[in-house]
C-alpha cells in the first residue's frame, strides 16, 4: 500500500462511533477517524487508487486501516 493522501477528519472523540471498542482494545486517547487516499495492490496483483479510512489516537497511533472503495484505473505490476 502507498503513502495515505488528502487525509481529513471525518470524527473526533466522542463522535467516533466505535471509540468505546478502540479504548478496550487499544487504551484510552483522542481518537479520530480519518479518510485518506492511497494506492493499494489487490490480492490478484492489481493495483489501484482507493479511498482508505483509519483510526488513530495520540501516543497509540495508527491502527485499523479499512479499504472503503476503489476509485481509479487498473494497472498491472511486472
Amino acid at each position: 500500500m502507498g503513502e495515505v493522501t488528502a487525509i481529513e477528519p471525518i470524527a473526533v472523540g466522542k463522535s467516533v462511533e466505535e471509540r468505546a471498542r478502540l479504548q478496550r482494545q487499544y487504551g484510552p486517547g483522542r481518537w479520530r477517524k480519518l479518510e485518506g487516499m492511497a494506492t493499494v495492490r489487490h490480492g490478484n496483483g492489481k493495483v489501484r487508487r482507493a479511498e482508505v479510512h483509519r483510526y488513530e489516537a495520540h501516543g497509540i497511533g495508527k491502527r485499523e486501516i479499512k479499504l472503503k472503495r476503489d476509485l481509479g484505473k487498473t494497472h498491472e505490476l511486472a
